[in-house]
């Protein structure tokens, strides 16, 4: 729907009693629970899948020294990891990657409870990384991959010489398909076991990383709903929360109107 449709969609828009209205809202949240009742079985389908051993030992850069895979779960036994789009020559952060890092703070101290740590990764030196992640005001843990083939084994990197020689074709979720850059997003949770055996048990990418963005979510109640008219790249509206411009206050009553009714 582009911006002009979208604009007379909102101007014209049903308006009825609230005993239809009442009618078609029951209507819809039989819909809903059909929609929740499957996210469920999907979980459930989820937890199912059989795990595979993570048999390669990688080490990441971290502020405390160097880490490996096993260290980075800090004594819980599962361990979520936001691929970040970050790469090493890139002066910043991807925006989209961002929005999504956004929604950290407010997760991570309810996933510590339940056995879960919740970590970043990038490809971009610690250094770099660092210097971001002040900028940005942000204080999750978040890892440099660098000197690492964690990002590449895992889907989200891409090495210059094999992107190019497919032509911005690339192995990227789960099939071989164009990809515009050499870093992807994406989300992979992992299992230790008792022995300190870590292994992998889900990943998941484009559309699915939306499963950390709480923002779209609410945005989807809304009229509007997520606004977005690009065909190409959805979110381009999406800034670094630091780069957008203020946002417009709310609107203001006509001049010589009043907020009460007239005699």
């Amino acid at each position: 729907m582009n911006t002009l449709t979208a604009e007379t969609s909102l101007k014209n828009h049903p308006v009825v009693s609230k005993d239809r209205w009442l009618t078609q809202r029951k209507a819809l949240l039989a819909r809903e629970k059909e929609l929740s009742h499957l996210r469920d079985e999907i979980a459930r389908e989820r937890r199912a899948l059989p795990w595979t051993r993570v048999a390669k030992d990688y080490t990441f850069d971290t502020p405390e020294g160097q880490r490996t895979l096993a260290d980075l779960f800090e004594g819980r036994r599962q361990l979520v990891v936001q691929h970040f789009m970050f790469g090493p020559d890139w002066e910043q952060g991807c925006p989209s990657c961002s929005y999504m890092a956004d929604h950290i703070a407010g997760m991570k101290v309810h996933l510590e409870h339940r056995d879960v740590t919740m970590l970043v990764v990038s490809r971009a030196p610690l250094a770099e990384i660092e210097r971001f992640r002040a900028r940005m005001g942000w204080q999750f843990k978040w890892v440099s991959a660098y000197e690492s083939d964690f990002n590449y084994d895992f889907g989200v990197s891409f090495k210059p010489r094999e992107w190019a020689e497919g032509k911005g074709e690339v192995y990227y979720n789960y099939s071989v398909r164009p990809f515009p850059a050499e870093e992807a997003p994406g989300v992979s949770v992992f299992y230790k076991d008792d022995a300190g055996e870590v292994f992998h048990t889900y990943s998941t990418y484009e559309r699915g990383v939306e499963v950390m963005m709480g923002t779209y979510n609410l945005l989807d109640l809304t009229p509007k709903g997520r606004d977005e008219h690009n065909p190409v790249y959805t979110m381009d509206w999406v800034r670094h929360h630091d780069r957008y411009e203020p946002a417009p206050e709310a609107a203001k009553p006509a001049a010589g109107s009043c907020c009460h009714g007239s005699d």
